[in-house]
């Protein structure tokens, strides 16, 4: 609505609705008695003509007013389903919003006057329709009043408000809403999306997931999430489907590990260095622990260089076996090497080591087997020049006692990551060609353009969800610098096209999964195309993990777009406020003033004056407590070098589309039947499988039998053994 008033004023009663009765009246008095006004019928058809022109454009006044005080009660409902959710190839579509201004802080500076109450606060219908409800709970006979007062429905005048809580005058101040996009070339700056439990976190990540999955340009998606939500995994899948992009989906779940991929995130590197510096980058560096970190690294990197050496890709099972038994691997190593220098070399090492006995094996190398104490002693007679081979002579020299405390810190991260299952999935056996679960490496999702999601399970295990994020992090720090410095096809042929794919790597809760590797990543991760959008509650969450304010600082300094849902840290919300400028507020200030006059000739006795006096005040445009009072599903912005925009995220509509998996068991059947580590040529050569025929008892009602690799499974007396078959419904 044009305004030309100091103040604008729409919580108010709508005035201009008595204008538009007054001049409905008219037009049809002039129409029905032109006469009464002295009008011809030909000039009070004109005449009427007017009067609704004018009533119209008064009514359009006051549909202003009544739709604005209606939003600051009840905001329209916004709902979307996923196939609804606008998809550009040029922005992120985040919600419907709008630009805060100066006048949408005066706005909201209204509605908390004294003045503004009857018009913001819900009717006395509606909280006499609240108090029924909860009088009348206990009467089982009154309980469909219960269910008409409570229908969510637009046939309800009394319905309830949605359950999104806060101060819906916060998104009201403004009735033109629009689509609000950030331009794809502002995500390679990073954005940091900060919100508490429940607020909508989640929901804006599906939004943005399933943009990035349906985008054209076919970019690589990556999730982290710590807690294994199952709802979230579920919506990549259906959009993997939906895009076509099935066979590119890949899930690393720490709670699944029977429909899991399997990941190795020390076989891929560029230097072999980085095997030890991606585990000893998870030890502690403080203090007194500094001198175990680097003893750990250089061990660390004498396996590896060892197995590399040896034609063995690492993995974290081999990495403890060897921490554990040294010696196994110099013997093993030895036994490959020696043999190129000196043909006689066993011969001479068998010799020594007939001849060793208790009192000849140095002091040092006690505990040390006796052929890696023959070995040490024969390379100190014959010079061997490989370097491998003195790294591993040095370990051993160690004295066994001495070299398992200088490690120890390294093995309660190993058992992390080695423990039950989970060695499966990050310790992959590359020849088990019978096991269905892929083996996938970041350097081939991103070639091929993939969608993984990394579900850590830190509910049931924080400790390993923590290690596996870490390693993951370190593994793709690795990746984003071997892609800035030769790009994706490096090796591959017709390489060295330059084009640059877009990484979306979403992380949610990162504060609990980043580490020091996390800084490089955010800070220079960019020139590779990675796009990070993290997620956290709390500004103290990332302080807390790093543990150092300065680091902090650095992490949150390299996002340059902030997504601020309800939050409850007033420090958090500062995070935001205090990078607004101020603006300038109207005050209405009622002037009343009143004299007595002393001049006693005169007939006047006393003046008296009244009025309305403006005055501005500069406030923040936004104060920490309008973030701490957001309704769920609602975020301010800060977007494009420092422009503020009001957001709120669409509720989700059921699906309508068919084969929709509706949990994580149907997703485990449907990944059962579509992973495949590569063609199984070898089944079309086999033998048939050999099928007998049970007895004639088997045959009973809810019998299922099954059929065994060897024997029928059936014993003499015709009874089926317990793992032929189960009955139907039975565990």
């Amino acid at each position: 609505m044009s305004q030309s008033y100091p103040l604008e004023s729409l919580l108010r009663p709508a005035v201009e609705l008595n204008t538009v009765v007054v001049c409905v009246a008219s037009a049809v008095l002039c129409v029905v008695a032109p006469w009464a006004v002295a009008l011809t019928p030909s000039v009070g058809i004109g005449m009427a003509a007017g009067f609704l022109g004018f009533g119209l454009w008064r009514l359009r006044q006051a549909w202003v007013v009544l739709r604005y005080r209606r939003h600051m009660r009840r905001l329209p409902r916004f709902a979307l389903r996923s196939d609804q959710i606008p998809v550009s190839p040029r922005s992120l579509w985040l919600g419907k919003g709008f630009r805060w201004e100066a006048k949408h802080t005066q706005r909201l500076h209204e509605s908390f006057q004294p003045e503004a109450k009857p018009f913001v606060q819900p009717s006395l219908a509606y909280r006499i329709a609240r108090h029924l409800e909860n009088r009348l709970e206990r009467y089982r006979t009154l309980y469909v009043v219960i269910r008409l007062l409570s229908a969510d429905t637009i046939l309800n005048p009394f319905r309830p408000l949605p359950p999104v809580g806060g101060i819906p005058a916060l998104h009201a101040v403004e009735w033109r809403e629009m689509d609000v996009r950030l331009p794809l070339g502002e995500r390679v700056g990073h954005t940091l999306v900060e919100g508490t439990t429940r607020v909508g976190k989640t929901r804006l990540e599906e939004v943005m997931i399933t943009q990035d999955i349906h985008r054209p340009s076919q970019e690589v998606v990556i999730c982290f999430d710590p807690k294994g939500d199952g709802d979230l995994l579920l919506r990549m899948y259906i959009e993997a489907l939906r895009a076509g992009r099935g066979d590119e989906f890949y899930i690393f779940h720490l709670g699944w590990p029977d429909i899991s991929a399997r990941y190795n995130a020390v076989g891929r590197f560029g230097r072999i260095s980085e095997v030890a510096t991606r585990l000893a980058g998870q030890l502690s560096g403080e203090g007194n622990s500094a001198a175990f970190r680097e003893f750990a690294w250089r061990f660390t990197n004498i396996i590896a260089r060892a197995r590399h050496a040896l034609g063995q890709r690492p993995t974290y099972d081999q990495i403890l076996s060897d921490v554990v038994n040294i010696d196994g691997l110099m013997i093993e190593y030895a036994q490959q090497t020696l043999v190129s220098h000196d043909t006689h070399a066993w011969e001479s090492i068998s010799e020594i080591e007939s001849r060793l006995n208790d009192k000849s094996i140095p002091i040092a190398m006690k505990g040390r087997d006796r052929r890696v104490v023959a070995i040490e002693q024969y390379l100190q007679k014959v010079r061997v020049h490989d370097a491998v081979l003195e790294g591993l002579r040095s370990a051993v020299r160690y004295d066994k006692t001495y070299f398992d405390k200088i490690v120890a810190s390294l093995l309660p991260l190993l058992e992390k990551l080695t423990s039950g299952r989970i060695a499966e999935l990050l310790s992959p056996d590359y020849h088990d060609l019978e096991d269905p679960r892929p083996i996938f490496d970041w350097q081939q999702i991103i070639r091929k353009r993939g969608i993984v999601y990394v579900g850590l399970d830190a509910l049931s295990d924080f400790e390993v969800a923590q290690a596996v994020g870490n390693s993951m992090f370190a593994d793709l720090v690795s990746v984003a610098g071997h892609i800035y410095k030769h790009g994706i096809d490096d090796g591959l042929p017709g390489a060295g096209s330059g084009e640059k794919v877009a990484i979306n790597l979403h992380c949610d809760e990162f504060n609990e999964l980043m580490g020091d590797e996390f800084v490089p990543l955010v800070n220079k991760g960019g020139g590779a195309g990675i796009q990070i959008t993290a997620y956290t509650q709390t500004l103290s969450d990332i302080e807390a993990r790093i543990g150092n304010a300065a680091k902090a600082g650095q992490v949150v300094g390299n996002f340059n777009n902030l997504i601020m849902l309800r939050v409850r840290e007033e420090k958090t919300a500062e995070l935001l406020t205090r990078q607004l400028r101020k603006v300038n507020v109207a005050n209405r200030m009622l002037v009343s003033m009143a004299g007595d006059n002393s001049d006693v000739t005169t007939d006047i006795d006393f003046t008296s004056s009244g009025g309305d006096r403006i005055s501005t005040v500069q406030v923040p445009m936004i104060e920490p407590a309008d973030v701490v009072s957001l309704p769920k599903g609602q975020a301010f912005a800060l977007l494009e070098g420092g422009q503020l925009w009001k957001v709120r995220m669409p509720l989700p509509k059921p699906d309508r589309g068919k084969d929709i998996p509706r949990n994580i068991t149907d997703i485990a059947h449907q990944m059962k039947s579509r992973y495949s580590t590569g063609e199984r040529w070898w089944e079309a050569v086999m033998p048939p499988p050999i099928h007998f025929e049970p007895p004639e008892e088997a045959s009973r009602p809810g019998y299922q039998a099954i059929v065994m690799p060897s024997g029928d499974g059936w014993n003499s007396d015709n009874e089926p053994l317990q793992e032929a078959g189960h009955a139907a419904g039975s565990e």
